[in-house]
């Protein structure tokens, strides 16, 4: 079963840690908006593509091949207070391999080889974006008044409410981001397609927002599955309900219908808003207990698993047994 994860940082790292438990053909497809810490000095400095997302998605790949030891060293950062301090090690391999190779997708592919990991991390536009937001709240004499603030770590930290985001192209001011020709392909050629958790606004939404990347989600026969965060995000999604990420969601991809919803049982205070607006996307939510028990606010990457197993109709042995549909109605085994 070929299977396609979009989004970044953490939440992306959850999705894979858990999708690698239910099939090993995976390949994420990763947000390049981040302009802050290592990951924007090193996209100031170099002009290159943040690699911060990207090393998040190596580092769960390498973790569930067996490979802590790589893991634990991409996600090293160094200390003291010297040129790199805060950098992390798989920021600076990532950045060496872009410079080298001059092709982002090429030196993505090349450390999957130096890491031995199975699966496949591609950025969702070759071209560094910027991400946009229309915030309210921020305006003490109008509470309803937007304001605009520019810049991922911004749009995330705003004290305010944000009402929507677009993405911009760094260097093509006034044009459209361009996709990653090789995202598009594997979105197109997947059996399932998994988006979310993550930072709603800046992690999950701008996927949808890249013009040939949104053509391909709502072409694709694949099916389509989103995972829900498990609680709010101060300043993204404060006093966000369940359903409301899924109204954002509807408001920014109008034309995209999701299979399937994914929300932890104890995080939905009205099951029945949940699944409506699971319907209204032409999907149902599947509620399971599928926090951390022991990390709060963190998946169990082997509950997360079951659950995506219930939503596609799979038995334990991976047998597709009839839910989600399958592509073309193929059995997925």
């Amino acid at each position: 079963m070929r299977a396609v994860a979009l989004g970044g940082g953490h939440g992306l790292h959850a999705t894979l840690s858990a999708v690698r438990r239910v099939t090993p053909d995976v390949t994420a497809v990763v947000t390049v908006a981040d302009d802050g810490g290592s990951s924007g000095r090193l996209r100031r400095e170099l002009g290159l593509l943040p690699p911060g997302d990207l090393r998040q998605a190596f580092a769960a790949f390498a973790a569930e091949d067996g490979g802590t030891l790589w893991a634990e060293v991409f996600q090293h950062r160094f200390g003291g207070d010297g040129a790199l301090a805060g950098h992390a090690v798989g920021n600076l391999l990532l950045a060496g391999l872009f410079e080298v190779l001059g092709d982002p997708v090429a030196a993505l592919d090349e450390a999957c080889r130096l890491m031995g990991v199975s699966g496949r991390v591609l950025p969702m536009s070759p071209e560094p974006l910027e991400i946009e937001g229309q915030v309210s709240g921020l305006d003490s004499e109008d509470p309803a008044a937007l304001r605009t603030i520019r810049g991922q770590v911004a749009v995330a930290s705003t004290p305010g409410q944000v009402q929507r985001v677009s993405l911009h192209s760094s260097g093509r001011p006034g044009r459209p981001p361009l996709a990653c020709e090789e995202a598009v392909e594997a979105v197109l050629n997947a059996d399932v397609v998994f988006l979310g958790p993550g930072s709603w606004f800046t992690s999950v939404l701008p996927h949808l927002l890249v013009p040939g990347l949104h053509d391909a989600l709502v072409k694709t026969t694949a099916t389509k599955v989103l995972v829900l965060n498990l609680v709010p995000q101060p300043g993204e999604t404060a006093g966000f309900s369940p359903e409301r990420h899924l109204d954002v969601l509807f408001e920014h991809a109008p034309d995209l219908r999701v299979d399937a919803v994914i929300a932890d049982r104890d995080s939905v205070p009205d099951p029945a808003n949940l699944r409506r607006a699971a319907e209204r996307l032409g999907g149902r939510a599947h509620l399971g207990a599928v926090a951390d028990p022991e990390v709060a606010g963190r998946h169990d990457p082997d509950a997360l698993a079951r659950s995506m197993r219930e939503a596609l109709g799979l038995g334990r042995g991976g047998e597709y047994g009839g839910g989600a549909k399958g592509r073309e109605g193929q059995q997925w085994r």
